[in-house]
Parts: C-alpha cells; structure tokens; sequence
C-alpha cells in the first residue's frame, strides 16, 4: 500500500505533523525540522528512486540547513525587535515622556492623573488638579512626574 502511495506524501505529511506539533511546544525547533521534512517530501517529487538511506541523509541535510537558516537569518531579527516589545506589556514605561493631566491634586507627595481611561497613582512635587505632568520613570504601578518645563 506505501508503494502506491508516493513517498514524497509521507514526506509532506510528516512535514504537517512536525509544524502542528510546533504549535503545542514553545519554541521554533519542531517548524524547521518540518521545513526539512517538506523539502525532502520534494527532493523525493523530483527524484523518486531515492533510497531510504538517501532520504534520512537529505532529511537531516535539509532539517539542519533550515535550523541554519533560522538561527543565522531569522533569530537576529526577532532578537533586533525585542527591545520595542520587551515594554509592549509594560505600559507604565510606555509613559514615560508622556503629559498627562492631574485628575487630584498631588499633595504631600502623592496624587493621580488620568491615564487614557484610568487613573493612574503619581508622585511629585505638589500640583493643583489640573495641571500638566510629564512621567519621568515609573516605580511599580506609580508614576514618578515632574511639572513639564
């Protein structure tokens, strides 16, 4: 029955199997192993005679020029990207620099300004209701403002 059934399918389908299974593992490892499967599932397409000895040589060929590739090619450029994303859940530091108006008073050190739809806990020198701030750092879930200027 594999005899009818082209090789180069069991090839592509390990290939599936490999990519389906990267999507429950972290990681990228399984995705290029299956990129390797599907290139050899084409290797077989074009030269079906290929024997078994054959088709695992070129799979681990292919399979380790495909971790080659992510690791020298891709991996810089998810890596070159992390500093933008590395504050995309911190959206404390995404504040800084930012103005914001007081919703209460900072007195005594201590107030709130209105953060896009929340009000957000400050710290600074004392300021009426009102008045613009500018975020300098954050400290935990308080925003640390001066009077812009």
């Amino acid at each position: 029955m594999l005899n009818d059934l082209g090789l180069h399918y069991l090839w592509w389908i390990l290939a599936l199997v490999l990519i389906a299974a990267e999507t429950l593992l972290p990681g990228y490892f399984l995705l290029w192993i299956g990129i390797g499967a599907a290139f050899t599932g084409l290797a077989m397409l074009v030269l079906p005679g290929l024997g078994l000895l054959t088709q695992a040589v070129l799979f681990g060929v292919f399979a380790f020029l495909s971790c080659a590739g992510y690791w020298y090619l891709v991996r810089p450029r998810l890596q070159a990207r992390e500093p933008g994303d590395a504050r995309l859940n911190r959206r404390g530091e995404q504040s800084i620099g930012q103005h914001y108006v007081l919703a209460e008073a900072i007195v005594n050190g201590r107030g709130r300004a209105r953060v896009g739809d929340t009000l957000w806990t400050v710290s600074g020198p004392d300021l009426p209701v009102g008045a613009t701030v500018e975020v300098v750092s954050v400290d935990g879930n308080t925003l640390r403002v001066k009077a812009p200027g």
